[in-house]
């Protein structure tokens, strides 16, 4: 029996331990915010108005009541009242709260003897002060609370719109590679080994790499090399594509699956016996990319052209207002994008 209660206790002494210092290192800024006001308050309350609250006002005794009135207006009034949104009889507590302290200072501590506006006059200050700042700094880091709050809220929700819109890109890409694998299967089996070492490292980028939010233009720019090649095997005959780059360094960084959706498109919705041409390139700074096709009827194109929406929402969240695209629809269908290289 006394070996349970002894582990017990000791079980119940670490877990009072932990919690004590999780709370120390969650409010380490507010603890240090308030033992350095303390400090200069008592400082200033007793050696620069030494004449006073040294031999005739027994400032240190008042203190302990003060302490209360500060804590207990911030752990219990401020929160009831904001809360409520009682703006109005909080006010007027708080102005009653600091008479009435004041009074009690004047006339029980110091016993001084004083009038009413006499003891405000020189007492109000000591009660006052402290309430006032310690509101603010309440109403100042549950002003930060909340902005974390919505800031981790507005992260979650990015993280999980773009696992949403990579999960519309993915499959797509996996069902044109497969079925240019089994096209080709019945019609040049000899091409086939070639085209799913191509699918095997394209899923691989898909899986993997594209779970990271930025991955090394390198592997981006091999995803799409091999996504043409699937293409210029899969439109011999039909269509004609344009496809150059310019890579002057593949050390940047860029978000995954972002030029797949316009190449994608322009694969997508061109018409037959048309030329597409793609170009991707580089400077010390930034990305293009440019895709043209010709199409044959505009309305549906817009109306299919979800891969362009998709690709918007994904560009808004990683890049803002750090990125240009602009599609232009003449004689060719023309997406041209920029983006920042990290």
């Amino acid at each position: 029996m006394h070996l349970v209660l002894s582990i017990f206790k000791n079980d119940l002494l670490i877990r009072t331990l932990m919690f004590i210092m999780y709370f120390i290192k969650k409010h380490i800024t507010q603890i240090l915010v308030h033992l350095l006001f303390w400090t200069v308050f008592i400082l200033i309350s007793l050696f620069v108005f030494s004449k006073y609250y040294w031999s005739e006002n027994p400032f240190l005794q008042y203190l302990s009541i003060l302490i209360v009135i500060v804590y207990l207006n911030n752990l219990i009034l401020l929160p009831y009242f904001v809360k409520k949104k009682w703006y109005l009889v909080y006010s007027i507590l708080f102005v009653g709260i600091s008479f009435f302290a004041t009074q009690l200072y004047c006339n029980v501590f110091a016993e001084c003897g004083c009038s009413i506006m006499k003891c405000l006059s020189d007492y109000l200050w000591q009660t006052i002060v402290p309430l006032i700042f310690f509101s603010f700094i309440w109403m100042l880091f549950m002003y930060l609370d909340k902005e974390k709050e919505v800031e981790k809220t507005q992260q979650e929700r990015t993280i999980m719109e773009l696992k949403f819109l990579k999960s519309q890109i993915n499959p797509h890409v996996l069902f044109n590679n497969l079925n240019t694998i089994y096209s080709y299967a019945l019609e040049k089996p000899n091409q086939a080994p070639s085209l799913i070492l191509k699918l095997s490292e394209n899923l691989k980028h898909v899986l993997y790499d594209s779970n990271a939010d930025y991955i090394p233009l390198e592997k981006e720019v091999q995803y799409i090399d091999n996504y043409i090649d699937f293409q210029k095997i899969r439109t011999e005959g039909i269509k004609k594509i344009h496809y150059s780059k310019s890579i002057k360094n593949t050390n940047h960084k860029i978000a995954p699956l972002l030029l797949i959706t316009i190449i994608e498109n322009a694969f997508k919705h061109s018409s037959v016996n048309s030329i597409i041409t793609i170009q991707i390139k580089t400077d010390t700074a930034y990305l293009t990319c440019l895709c043209e096709n010709e199409f044959n009827t505009p309305n549906n194109f817009k109306k299919e052209a979800i891969g362009l929406l998709n690709l918007k929402k994904r560009l808004d969240l990683l890049y803002k207002d750090a990125y240009t695209m602009e599609i232009k629809e003449t004689n060719l269908f023309s997406v041209f994008l920029k983006l920042p290289l990290l």
